[in-house]
């Protein structure tokens, strides 16, 4: 499906309190790492004006189509590039984009990945079990269910989906051998564990493991981080979004590692979350939680980034 034609709205998450974590200014310099539809993008370019500037990164070459329409007002001070985060520094090296006023990452999918990408990162329509961000990529969902061990299934819900019942899924799955479709797929875990258990789908965890393997995002995160303190200016302010625990888990022990290593302050002592209106018009907006850190003089034997 050609997501130029027929692209959801989409609302971008926690945007003021991104735009305030990110302290944006006139003729700043940004770095979008999660580029999407631009929405983030978009309201910093319109609060850097005059003068500001704006790298935008995404795997998705999709994605990156459908942001430089919607920036398109913008187009003397955008640099859209279709790549993926875990080459930040070198991007930044090779665009002579540096130091940065800020950078940002929102790590959750896209409304146009979920509900028009047709490559089946949604439990809620019949598409082919694919699930990379980047049609470069070489495996896809329907690799990774077809071909490993039931052992090695278990351990992957397990770990990336934390989901309790992943022996019975891994097993369940096995059984219905191959699966190519995201209904196969949810066939499979229902008939395992039953179609109905607590506030989410049954799904939903075994979706975001696949999702998060095959396009290593933990190891990703981890690596663009490290690389994102040594592309900030002094004074320049990291921020991310992240939607589930693990996550959130790597940004916080990131900067507060940083912070030990005087490098990075935290912004906020407490996790920013959306606000009960914000998680009431946009659904997919309560689960993300936003962390910031400013890059800050440091001892001259420390190295940051």
């Amino acid at each position: 499906m050609n997501l130029t034609m027929s692209a959801p709205t989409h609302t971008p998450v926690l945007l003021e309190e991104t735009m305030e974590a990110l302290t944006v200014q006139p003729g700043g310099r940004y770095i979008d790492c999660t580029l999407g539809a631009g929405g983030h993008a978009l309201a910093i370019l319109e609060r850097s004006a005059p003068g500001g500037q704006l790298l935008g990164i995404d795997a998705d070459p999709e994605a990156i189509a459908i942001a430089r329409a919607r920036l398109a007002a913008y187009k003397s001070s955008i640099l859209l590039i279709n790549d993926n985060f875990v080459n930040l520094k070198a991007i930044g090296i090779k665009y002579d984009f540096l130091p940065v006023h800020g950078i940002l990452f929102d790590l959750g999918l896209s409304s146009l990945q979920l509900k028009s990408s047709g490559r089946g990162f949604s439990f809620h329509r019949d598409e082919p079990l694919d699930m990379r961000l980047s049609p470069s990529q070489e495996v896809s969902a329907a690799d990774i269910v077809n071909s490993s061990s039931e052992a090695e299934l278990a351990r992957l819900i397990r770990e990336f989906g934390e989901e309790r019942y992943s022996h019975r899924i891994a097993h369940g799955i096995v059984q219905e051998r191959p699966i190519k479709t995201t209904l196969e797929l949810v066939r499979a875990i229902e008939q395992a564990v039953g179609s109905r258990r607590g506030r989410i789908h049954p799904a939903t965890r075994t979706f975001q493991a696949l999702r998060i393997a095959v396009n290593h995002e933990l190891e990703n995160l981890s690596s663009a981080l490290e690389q994102a303190t040594s592309l900030l200016g002094f004074g320049g302010r990291l921020v991310v979004i992240s939607y589930h625990s693990l996550d959130d888990r790597i940004v916080k022990r990131f900067m507060l590692k940083e912070a030990r290593k005087a490098c990075l302050r935290l912004v906020y002592k407490k996790v920013i979350t959306p606000s009960r209106a914000e998680a009431q018009l946009n659904p997919r907006s309560r689960s993300a939680k936003l962390r910031a850190a400013e890059r800050i003089t440091k001892p001259r034997e420390v190295v940051c980034g």
